[in-house]
């Protein structure tokens, strides 16, 4: 999708004009059309502006549908009892070095890394 075929054809729904797109959001007229016939891809602020101009949620540019997309769980794994981490003494220890890893410097962290690929290379 390009986002200027959509900003038009949102713009037009609701029977608009570029001039009243740039009186909501203080937006040149020549800026509107450069960006709607594709020569300018403007930044997310200025998508914002243009989605308050519209009078539609933000992402609403980007999707077709009436209610925002599912955004699907990407942390839910179906429970494996067989993986590392998962359970037990070995989640406790993954638990804790999460922990003091949060804690160290990323120097630190990168000397540590550094050592381990060493170590694994063994």
């Amino acid at each position: 999708m390009i986002i200027g075929d959509r900003l038009r054809e949102m713009r037009e729904e609701k029977k608009l004009s570029q001039g009243d797109i740039e009186k909501r959001t203080g937006l040149l007229r020549c800026y509107i059309s450069r960006v709607e016939n594709g020569h300018t891809v403007p930044a997310i602020e200025t998508l914002e502006k243009m989605a308050r101009a519209l009078e539609v949620p933000l992402y609403q540019l980007f999707y077709d549908g009436n209610e925002p997309p599912q955004v699907p769980n990407l942390l839910k794994r179906k429970s494996d009892e067989n993986v590392w981490g998962n359970s037990g003494k070995d989640a406790r220890f993954l638990s804790k070095l999460r922990r003091l890893l949060g804690k160290s410097s990323e120097e630190d962290r990168k000397l540590l890394l550094h050592m381990t690929q060493k170590m694994a290379g063994r």
